[in-house]
């Protein structure tokens, strides 16, 4: 599933595509997502363009120019592409908007978790279905004493914790791991014992490893490519994830479901 620096790839990839180009065309090839894609159709987009892109959690934002937004989730497999509109449609390609410029926005999605929508901005700018989520890592108000109180009697593991999207939005299993490792604290602990100096840790090391995997677009695993098809380079950087030895001590990596989801440590050094 694309993350946060995944996410914020594609939108800035996007962005470069898409701003200032006028929408010529919509066609929707297959209507059941997560959503319906079939008010796309009808939702006035022809003859619209686009403003700018912008990321928010894991959700790519397409303005528009009569004040709307196209927002795109990518569930576990989507990919956007912008390619010659001319080139053969790909079988899970849902969505496609041909542009002015002879290019088309291209949705595919072989599992169908993922969505696209237009929708109208509420009162802090962003998208409705966007309100009430947590702030974002990268942003000043991600500090070791907003996560700090944030934990205080939180008894869920601190991996869950810290990618729980109504407390702090975009951190998922890959960078969780990678930043607990780099703390030295276990996925295990309760959020609840945290210190202020481990909160701090963590923050200053989600930043840092968020920031590292956008240079190096992202992480590909399976499924996730950037705009243009290209793979995200950072696993080539993990540590952690997917691994099978410590890099620091040689310990075999433990492996553990928490939340649904296999978390990846080491029992020597994180604790």
């Amino acid at each position: 599933m694309p993350e946060l620096p995944e996410a914020e790839s594609i939108t800035r990839a996007l962005d470069r595509a898409l701003k200032k180009r006028k929408i010529k065309k919509v066609e929707v090839f297959f209507p059941k997502l997560r959503t319906s894609l079939e008010p796309l159709k009808t939702a006035g987009l022809v003859g619209h363009s686009f403003v700018g892109c912008r990321r928010r959690a894991r959700y790519a934002v397409a303005d528009l120019d009569d004040g709307r937004a196209l927002t795109m989730h990518f569930g576990m497999s989507g990919v956007v592409r912008v390619e010659d509109a001319k080139l053969p449609r790909r079988k899970h390609e849902h969505a496609v908007i041909t542009l002015d410029d002879g290019k088309a926005l291209k949705f595919e999605d072989p599992r169908r978790f993922g969505f696209m929508e237009v929708q109208s901005l509420g009162p802090d700018g962003w998208p409705e279905c966007l309100a009430g989520i947590g702030v974002e890592p990268l942003s000043p108000k991600f500090t070791g004493e907003f996560l700090f109180e944030k934990s205080r009697g939180r008894k869920k593991p601190v991996k869950e914790f810290i990618m729980d999207n109504a407390v702090v939005t975009g951190i998922g299993n890959i960078y969780a791991a990678e930043t607990l490792f780099a703390s030295k604290v276990s996925p295990l602990r309760p959020a609840a014992k945290l210190t202020l100096d481990e909160c701090k840790l963590i923050v200053r090391h989600a930043k840092r490893i968020l920031k590292l995997a956008i240079k190096w677009g992202g992480t590909t695993v399976s499924d996730y490519r950037n705009v243009d098809g290209s793979e995200g380079k950072f696993a080539q950087k993990l540590k952690m994830y997917g691994q099978e030895n410590c890099p620091v001590c040689g310990t075999k990596i433990a492996k553990v479901v928490l939340g649904g989801r296999t978390s990846w440590y080491c029992p020597t050094c994180q604790h």
